[in-house]
């Protein structure tokens, strides 16, 4: 099986997660642009020297890239065992990853519930370590203030900034490329991710001491997929946007459970409504759109976080204003969701074991198809992520059935033509066609002003 050697390896080789974490090691050496159809992938600011494509990568990539594959979650993801630890519930440990305590509510706040893509809970929750936890900031991903339709890393200090980021984000995004952000903080902060976000945060932490000093909770989204920008571009396209130099603002849930894929243009009247489904948009469009890696993940419920908060889909939604479904992974996030319950900002209830499992059955049976995509591409000689401790294989035998173990194995086997994943990746940095017109660069050659 082929492996990769540098971060840019695992970029060509299409199973980069594009969460950042490689220029916030080595922002000397990378820079993550969006790129139309794969997601947010790291470019050198340098050309490679000669040696790296010889194989002599540790000379041309100096400390902060190699350091920067060490904690690449698109090469690998590991727990340090797959027992479980005292207080963990054991019967949800070898499929959900380590889990102390659930429970099931949403955000006392109406107003956050309200906005949030299921019960608002992570936002109440991030504000509540800002007004009552002493953190002195919120590193998380909101839209891009010129173009709306990507996105761009921020450090929220009130409510009202959390506030106003609230919802998902079902586009490319790279929240660890700041992290210098919370490194640098005068406090502990919080972090809000993916789960591969939240993955790589968990790895740079061990070799960055201050950042790990300086992360005072972590907090992950449930996530099914990442889709790349050529889904919200076709997203958009079906809500009536005939120009995206034009949009105003777009929001791809929230304003109800799960809510409506809403855009508005700049030169809209008011009241008028471009409005779709969420059927529409993420089961029609977006997740058809989801980057290659995503199919390789084992962990669509933030197994490495502190807290980590998804959709109870077992529930009836329509009329319902929002609820979550909250998972404390360790000690430090079980301490702070009590605190914030105790302190009125969430209103939650402590819900069974089996709740996890019945609210996202999809999930469940999409890790034990990774087992069946893994092998098949270490058969076929291709690059493959390294999952340690991450139960699999079981659950493709015993949840799977006979189509889906097919389907993940020869289906793989199609993917490789249909993909071309013996093809590096042509990694072609996407100018918005209003900085076409413009004449300005796509991306920034370094990090952004902060």
């Amino acid at each position: 099986m082929v492996r990769p050697r540098t971060v840019h390896d695992v970029a060509s080789g299409k199973l980069c997660t594009g969460c950042g974490v490689c220029a916030y090691l080595a922002p000397d050496e990378v820079r993550m642009v969006d790129v139309l159809d794969h997601g947010r992938r790291p470019l050198p600011i340098t050309p490679l020297r000669a040696a790296t494509r010889a194989g002599d990568s540790g000379a041309a990539a100096g400390g902060g890239a190699a350091a920067a594959l060490a904690c690449c979650p698109g090469a690998r993801l590991a727990h340090e065992s797959a027992r479980p630890e005292p207080g963990e519930i054991a019967e949800l440990r070898g499929a959900w990853g380590p889990v102390r305590a659930i429970w099931e509510g949403y955000a006392a706040d109406p107003e956050i519930r309200y906005a949030g893509s299921s019960g608002g809970v992570a936002t109440a929750l991030a504000g509540y370590c800002l007004t009552g936890g002493g953190m002195a900031g919120v590193l998380h991903i909101g839209a891009r203030a010129d173009v709306p339709y990507l996105n761009e890393t921020r450090l929220s200090r009130t409510p009202a900034e959390l506030l106003a980021n609230a919802g998902s984000r079902y586009a490319p995004a790279s929240p660890c490329d700041r992290l210098d952000l919370i490194e640098t903080a005068g406090a502990p902060c919080v972090f809000v991710g993916k789960p591969c976000d939240v993955a790589a945060v968990r790895m740079a932490r061990q070799v960055r001491p201050e950042l790990d000093r300086r992360l005072g909770l972590t907090i992950a989204i449930f996530c099914a997929g990442t889709p790349t920008t050529r889904g919200t571009l076709e997203m958009l396209t079906r809500l009536g946007v005939p120009d995206p130099a034009r949009l105003e603002s777009v929001h791809y849930r929230g304003a109800g459970w799960p809510g409506q894929a809403r855009a508005r243009l700049t030169d809209d009247p008011p009241g008028r409504q471009r409005e779709l489904s969420y059927a529409e948009s993420w089961g029609d469009i977006l997740q058809k759109h989801r980057q290659w890696r995503c199919y390789l993940c084992a962990d669509h419920t933030g197994e490495f976080a502190d807290v980590a908060v998804g959709d109870p889909w077992y529930r009836p939604t329509g009329d319902d204003p929002g609820q979550s479904l909250v998972l404390a992974r360790t000690e430090r996030g079980v301490r702070l969701v009590e605190a914030a319950i105790a302190a009125g900002v969430l209103v939650l209830t402590p819900v069974a074991a089996g709740i996890l499992p019945a609210s996202q059955p999809n999930l469940l049976r999409a890790r034990g198809a990774v087992w069946g995509r893994l092998t098949t591409l270490r058969l076929a000689g291709l690059m493959a992520p390294r999952l340690r401790h991450l139960p699999m294989a079981g659950i493709w035998w015993r949840h799977l059935s006979i189509g889906e173990k097919l389907r993940s194995t020869i289906g793989t086997l199609r993917r490789i033509g249909r993909k071309r994943l013996r093809e590096p990746a042509a990694l072609d940095p996407y100018r918005p066609p209003a900085q076409v017109r413009s004449g300005t660069a796509a991306e920034p050659a370094g990090r952004p002003p902060e």
